[in-house]
């Protein structure tokens, strides 16, 4: 990275290791958004019905490349949803071919669209075990289910309760706990990262809001999230990470569009569209945080190094001349989608080629 008066800042083209971007005239509508940014994407597979087979990869990824159209350099990386009878011979298949980058596992229940997850690690050892033996990354969403833990402790209990334990039963299986929210992630991930065993990535919502932000001045349903945003000291630890330049840490931004009437509903979706604005968002925290010179390995070379692949070739410029947010993303009909800090005017622009 390059920087001139602080004004200017020139990095390897970034990498978005944890992304939604539906289906249909949904996908159509922000994908444009990453693709402006990014170079790659690990996509996530918790469609209706979730792309737990190759055949479902397959069609996810031709939508997406159709999507793009034929001069994109954006590149999806296809992942595979887990469930309790997820096949060990498909899933390595997958990988060995080229088509899955990883496998996600959700627990049962535990966010959006997530009813097909796991719901014994048990039932899932074999597919463990051999991703263990092939080196396929395990991407995991680090929340216990069980409804008499508050839901502001999911994440700390789950790393105590399932991940260590993973961890002791799999040794050399590579993990990625995915959306950090609390100093408790980010300490087991320094303890273990220098293993090359595990990372995390860190959301751009996640760096710049915490628990109190969803109450202010009423209920906030766009900032609503799973996980959910914690206290302030949480926030400022994963500040600190991401800011830290250690090796286990990147972005993955956990972009999840929703419509605003499935936002502002009764029973509101989790999910915060982060996409239209990624890299400005976190350029913003890194300036604020005084580490700038930090930001290309947190964006550009940490991801492909954990996942066992060269950085992007291209870079990007940012401008510090002011940008602001979209107020909305037109996504065919009523489907409109509110952005994260929709109107707010961040202090760096990405420069469009």
């Amino acid at each position: 990275m390059s920087a001139t008066l602080a004004a200017r800042l020139t990095l390897r083209r970034p990498d978005d290791w944890h992304l939604h971007v539906r289906t249909g005239a949904m996908l159509r509508a922000v994908l444009p958004h990453s693709a402006r940014q990014m170079g790659r994407a690990i996509i996530m597979p918790n469609l209706v019905p979730p792309v737990t087979d190759r055949a479902a990869a397959r069609r996810y990824k031709a939508e997406i490349v159709e999507a793009l159209g034929p001069d994109a350099r954006f590149q999806p990386l296809m992942t595979a949803y887990l469930t309790d009878g997820s096949s060990a011979d498909e899933i390595a298949a997958g990988y060995e071919e080229g088509l899955f980058r990883a496998v996600k596992l959700y627990p049962a229940h535990a966010t959006t669209n997530s009813a097909h997850g796991v719901t014994d690690l048990a039932n899932v050892a074999g597919v463990l075990a051999r991703m263990q033996d092939i080196g396929m990354p395990l991407l995991v969403h680090g929340e216990v289910t069980d409804p008499a833990i508050d839901i502001f402790d999911r994440e700390a209990v789950f790393i105590e309760r399932v991940l260590l334990p993973l961890m002791d039963r799999y040794p050399a299986l590579k993990i990625v706990l995915e959306h950090a929210t609390t100093e408790e992630a980010v300490a087991v991930v320094e303890a273990h990262g220098g293993s090359g065993r595990l990372a995390c990535t860190i959301t751009a919502h996640h760096l710049m809001i915490n628990r109190s932000s969803i109450f202010a001045g009423g209920i906030r349903p766009h900032l609503y999230c799973l996980p959910i945003a914690k206290r302030e000291k949480h926030r400022l630890a994963l500040r600190r990470a991401a800011t830290s330049g250690q090796p286990w840490f990147f972005l993955g931004t956990d972009s999840a569009p929703h419509p605003t009437s499935a936002k502002e509903s009764g029973c509101g979706c989790a999910g915060i569209y982060t996409a239209a604005s990624a890299i400005e968002l976190y350029a913003q925290v890194f300036d604020e945080e005084g580490k700038l010179d930090a930001l290309e390995a947190f964006a550009s070379l940490n991801g492909p190094r954990f996942h066992g692949l060269a950085p992007n070739e291209d870079t990007i410029t940012l401008v510090r001349d002011g940008y602001t947010v979209p107020d909305l993303v037109d996504a065919g009909g009523s489907n409109a989608v509110l952005p994260f800090r929709a109107g707010e005017r961040l202090d760096w622009r990405l420069l469009q080629d």
